[in-house]
């Protein structure tokens, strides 16, 4: 009796620790069975302490295989998911092609400025069609050297803005020059045959000592003599200017101290040679009489604007050729008119009249290198 009695007893205990391990164990089919005669031994602590360990076991097993069995749905749904994104992504992909596309084409349009910049225009790109074959010039070099003698377009603005029909005018003006060097070597052999590149001016002006600011010259220029573009020795200069101001002149033009007075000495010594080549009939012909003008315009040599108005210092202003001597250039040019210029035979023309100016660039080099009274055997 008192056995069933602890028996009894003990069975309240029993059937919470079932509850208990079927709340623990959601998963598990087997079911807790009290009244056995492992009762009292599972009541041991130690058995107690072996059960709650192999229960905890059995809970993270379970736990492990029912949260991987609940996982297994979501990757199957995600693997569904994907696949239909995968199938939708072509679409995707064609619609973000098309508006990186859009967005390429009107980031095309725009300038990315940085600070402190702005917009000032439009480049203007080089007219494709209308230039001259290589070594004449075409009316579009003349055009943009007009535009040069507007002070509204002879600006860094300006001139950044039409850059690309500078450049081409530029390499249509070389492949001239390189023509007339060509023909010069041939009519002067003092002369080298140097590159267009050591022959001719910059259109940048120099700026620091003038009145007139504006940046660019309004002509292509370039200038031959024994030394090339620089020297002290007498030249030859080529200049394209629009307006009909084009010109091809020859001489010692401002020269230096030292030569101005070997030529005024070789002058005072004699003078026939000197104006013997400034009296042919084909030199006065292109350049005037060789005389002062009478109204002080320029006529042959005469008439420069750094002529002196009386004798200069040492020299009797009676002397016979003081109109010689009052001279600080000794030059001449000859003008071409534009359509002289636009012509295909402008570098025949040119030859004819350098052909002329050899014999007066010739002697004027003799004056200014040899010392007085050895330049009578001078070659024409």
């Amino acid at each position: 009796m008192a056995k069933h009695s602890r028996n009894t007893a003990k069975k309240p205990a029993s059937a919470s620790l079932a509850r208990v391990e079927r709340q623990v164990d959601d998963v598990d089919e087997e079911e807790y069975v009290s009244g056995s005669d492992d009762d009292t031994a599972s009541l041991h602590s130690d058995a107690l302490d072996e059960q709650s360990d192999d229960t905890g076991k059995r809970k993270r097993r379970r736990v492990l295989s029912s949260s991987a069995s609940k996982r297994a749905p979501t990757s199957n749904r995600k693997s569904k998911r994907s696949g239909a994104n995968k199938e939708k992504a072509p679409a995707r992909k064609k619609r973000k092609v098309s508006e990186e596309a859009s967005e390429d084409e009107s980031e095309s349009d725009v300038v990315q400025l940085r600070k402190g910049q702005e917009v000032v225009g439009k480049v203007v790109e080089a007219p494709t069609t209308g230039w001259a074959p290589e070594g004449q010039v075409s009316q579009h070099t003349l055009d943009f050297l007009s535009h040069m003698q507007d002070p509204t377009c002879n600006d860094r603005v300006w001139f950044r803005l039409h850059e690309p029909i500078y450049r081409r005018c530029e390499k249509e003006f070389k492949d001239f020059i390189e023509a007339f060097t060509t023909m010069l070597t041939e009519v002067d052999v003092q002369i080298p045959p140097l590159p267009p590149k050591d022959v001719i001016h910059r259109i940048y002006r120099d700026i620091r000592f003038s009145n007139d600011k504006t940046p660019y010259k309004t002509n292509f220029s370039a200038s031959f003599s024994r030394s090339g573009r620089k020297g002290t020795f007498a030249f030859y200069y080529i200049m394209i200017k629009p307006g009909n101001e084009s010109s091809l002149a020859a001489g010692a033009w401002c020269p230096a101290k030292n030569e101005l007075n070997m030529i005024r000495n070789h002058i005072k010594h004699s003078s026939d040679r000197l104006r013997e080549i400034i009296s042919a009939p084909d030199f006065v012909a292109h350049f005037g009489e060789a005389c002062p003008h009478p109204k002080g315009q320029r006529q042959n040599v005469f008439g420069a604007e750094d002529e002196l108005k009386t004798a200069p210092k040492g020299v009797d202003r009676n002397h016979k050729d003081i109109d010689l001597l009052k001279c600080r250039s000794l030059a001449v040019f000859r003008t071409f008119s534009d359509e002289q210029v636009l012509a295909g035979t402008f570098i025949q023309e040119l030859e004819q009249v350098a052909r002329i100016l050899r014999p007066f660039v010739h002697y004027l080099n003799d004056m200014i290198t040899l010392p007085v009274g050895n330049d009578e055997d001078a070659d024409e």
